[in-house]
Parts: structure tokens; C-alpha cells; sequence
């Protein structure tokens, strides 16, 4: 919880939050979006931050039919052919880049998943590639594509100095004790996929919703990408369903049974 949402709501009203009622966070609501023009998403974090003050701290109850929480705008994600993803990975600027984006795009980790990777993470006898700490915390493993395996070790191969902890070390020579930031691994995909010319918003997360769909596509099921992903639920991978070609094109429009003539009469 935010203290600083709390006292935004209490000055908002000039008043103590324990004088505040349902009727002043409906009102707190409506002007977070009309008058400051907040997403719902942020506002919904506004809310959720007032919820646990009134429930934890002022120990009073919360309805949630009385003050409810905003309805989240469903965007489908931006994805990439197989074609525009190897433009993209072509442009990369250094071939230290380049193996990120190979890497992203052949495991389908998040960004901070990727920096924290280790040397003792690669397991090239079984073909795995390991994922500790991801979100909430679960660790799982990855299929070690044997193309992405001989980048990885032609990468080893150039490093100056071996590192004996981090896959991918910070600092220009790649030799510090801490792992890259997260920074370097967007600063790559943006600068790439503008050398490319996509006109598409691309952005590393772009990468690992590309990795679901093109392996939805070539048939892989929903539960094994589901585990490849880490998602808790597999309600989260149904979205990759909206997005892959071969699903969308294996139900016709209803256009295309219609018996229409060749063309519409000339207007008179």
C-alpha cells in the first residue's frame, strides 16, 4: 500500500480517511478518471490501496458492490511473423544484442527472467534451460533450441573474461558481479526494431507473446506453452487462441457462403 494514495484521498476532501465513507471514494473515483484523465488500471491500484487502509488499519468494512472496481480495457497484444521476427533479430546492433533477442525469442522468458539467468542454468544434456525465481516465484524450464545453444556458446567464446555466476553480466565488457539491467534488454529490441523498419510497437514482452503464438501455431497445445510460460492459470495462455493465424483462419467468415453475384447493379 501507497501512504501517498491515502493522503492524496484525504486531501482531496480535507478530511481524516476515518470520516470518509463509500460515497466520497465513489466520488474520488469519478475524478480520477473525468477530471484527471487516469487509466483503470491505475485507478483500480488507487482503490486497492484505500481498501487495505480502511480494512487493515481502520479496521472497518469494505463493499465492494458500493465502490466497484473499474472495468480494464482488453487490448490484444502486437505479434510478429516468423519473418519480421528475423528482420528484427538480423538488425540487432551488436551480436551481444543480437543473442538477447535470440534468447527472448527461443524461450519466451520475461525481460527480468532473462537477466537473471545463470551459467549453471544451461543444461545442454538435457536441453533445458532453467528459470528460477520467476513470477511469483516458481521456477520452471525452458526447451534449449540447438541453434540458440551454439549462439550461447559462441558467445562464451568471446567473452574476455568467463563469468562464473551470471549468464549475462553487466558493464561494457560484460564483467561485473551483477547481471544486466533490464534496460539494456529493452534499449536492444528498440533499437533493432527500429533499424528494421517495423512499424509495429515492439518491445521485449513482444517476444515471448510471439514465442506462444508461432509455436501455437506449429501445434503445439495450449498446456505445454502454458508451463513453457509460467502462467498459474491457463485462462492466461487462451489469449495466444486470438492471435495465432491457424486458429483464426481455420473458421471461414460466414461471407464466404453466401452466393453473391459478380457484381452490384450499375446505379441508375
Amino acid at each position: 500500500m501507497k501512504i501517498s494514495q491515502v493522503e492524496d484521498f484525504s486531501r482531496r476532501f480535507k478530511c481524516s480517511p476515518d470520516g470518509l465513507g463509500p460515497e466520497h471514494i465513489r466520488e474520488y473515483q469519478a475524478e480520477l478518471f473525468k477530471k484527471r484523465k487516469l487509466s483503470p488500471g491505475t485507478v483500480t491500484q488507487r482503490l486497492a490501496a484505500l481498501r487495505f487502509f480502511y480494512i487493515k488499519t481502520l479496521k472497518k468494512t469494505w463493499s465492494i458492490a458500493e465502490t466497484p472496481y473499474p472495468k480494464r480495457a482488453f487490448h490484444l497484444p502486437s505479434i510478429l511473423s516468423r519473418e519480421e521476427v528475423a528482420q528484427l533479430i538480423n538488425a540487432a546492433l551488436t551480436p551481444f544484442q543480437r543473442t538477447l533477442l535470440m534468447t527472448l525469442y527461443a524461450t519466451g522468458v520475461r525481460r527480468a527472467e532473462l537477466t537473471h539467468l545463470k551459467v549453471s542454468d544451461i543444461d545442454s544434456k538435457r536441453m533445458v534451460i532453467h528459470v528460477q525465481g520467476g513470477k511469483g516465484r516458481k521456477d520452471r524450464d525452458v526447451m534449449l533450441s540447438p541453434k540458440l545453444l551454439e549462439v550461447l556458446r559462441e558467445y562464451w567464446r568471446g567473452l574476455r573474461h568467463k563469468p562464473s555466476t551470471w549468464l549475462f553480466p553487466g558493464n561494457r565488457w560484460h564483467t561485473g558481479d551483477t547481471p544486466i539491467t533490464t534496460k539494456v534488454v529493452w534499449n536492444a529490441c528498440k533499437e533493432a526494431a527500429q533499424r528494421a523498419g517495423l512499424q509495429k510497437d515492439v518491445h521485449p514482452h513482444t517476444l515471448r507473446h510471439c514465442f506462444a503464438t508461432h509455436l501455437l501455431e506449429a501445434g503445439a497445445d495450449l498446456r505445454t506453452i502454458q508451463m513453457l510460460l509460467g502462467h498459474r492459470d491457463l485462462e492466461e495462455t487462451t489469449i495466444y487462441l486470438h492471435l495465432s493465424e491457424r486458429h483464426l483462419s481455420a473458421t471461414g467468415s460466414p461471407l464466404d457462403s453466401l452466393e453473391l453475384k459478380d457484381r452490384p447493379p450499375q446505379d441508375e
